[in-house]
């Protein structure tokens, strides 16, 4: 796919891999759109990257989509490609009693029911356009289960998931879908893990954007930078075995269960 001149949104652009999005996209000449829920935050992205537009909205939200949707289309018709970067990981002990039933789904609402309503939304102005694409971010963590976050993990392998069925389905269509198989990246979200494993070994997130972008230029369907191509191999030649490291974290955080 070309990636200059295009009109492109991404959800949770404000810090971490989509505020690189935005800084790599407008680089090619691209206009770049960004959502987020915090307007403080919103702002200085808009400070740092004065080329953008800047759009409070809450993927969890279907009402927050619909009307997203009414000013992005309204205020930028030629949008032709949509990036479903927002997300939310949290370290989660399902063994705790205090964990509730609305909260514990926090994550669903975001890291999977919010990219495919925003793709509902948004799929059938993208089938008009001469050339589109969807990217998903999804994570290493969509081919193995991590303890320590077990919610976002099944998230992202329900989005994996239905980032291919949606490919299949798109196939005769001008919509391209791509999938960013994420590996750790250093960035805010990763902070917050810092007690419980070693980070040292996470992704600049430059490198890591500039890894999907060029995939997307290429026509890859699924990009796997860093240890995200590590832990594809792994899931295959020992799942068990890399379930057993990726428990650790676990054990360390909350100990035995």
């Amino acid at each position: 796919m070309d990636l200059r001149n295009n009109t492109i949104l991404i959800t949770g652009g404000t810090s971490g891999l989509g505020f690189e999005f935005a800084k790599q996209l407008l680089a090619l000449g691209n206009t770049v759109l960004i959502t987020g829920r915090d307007p403080a935050k919103l702002a200085d992205a808009q400070r740092l990257l004065p080329q953008i537009h800047t759009f409070q909205s809450d993927v969890s939200d279907p009402a927050a989509i619909r009307q997203l949707y009414e000013q992005v289309v309204g205020q930028f018709p030629a949008l032709n490609v949509l990036i479903n970067n927002a997300g939310e990981m949290r370290k989660l002990n399902l063994n705790a009693p205090a964990v509730d039933l609305l909260d514990v789904t926090r994550e669903i609402d975001i890291n999977l029911s919010g990219p495919i309503r925003m793709v509902q939304q948004f799929l059938p102005h993208l089938k008009a356009q001469r050339a589109a694409a969807i990217l998903n971010v999804t994570s290493g963590l969509a081919l193995t289960p991590f303890p320590l976050s077990p919610v976002y993990g099944a998230t992202k392998s329900g989005l994996r998931s239905y980032t291919k069925s949606l490919r299949v389905q798109l196939k005769n269509t001008p919509v391209q879908v791509f999938e960013l198989v994420a590996p750790a990246a250093k960035t805010p979200l990763a902070d917050k893990f810092a007690t419980a494993m070693d980070t040292s070994s996470a992704m600049a997130a430059d490198a890591l954007i500039a890894a999907a972008l060029k995939g997307m230029q290429q026509g890859q369907a699924e990009t796997y930078p860093g240890l995200a191509k590590a832990i594809r191999f792994m899931s295959w030649l020992a799942p068990q075995f890399l379930l057993k490291q990726l428990s650790k974290p676990f054990e360390k955080e909350f100990g035995r269960q």
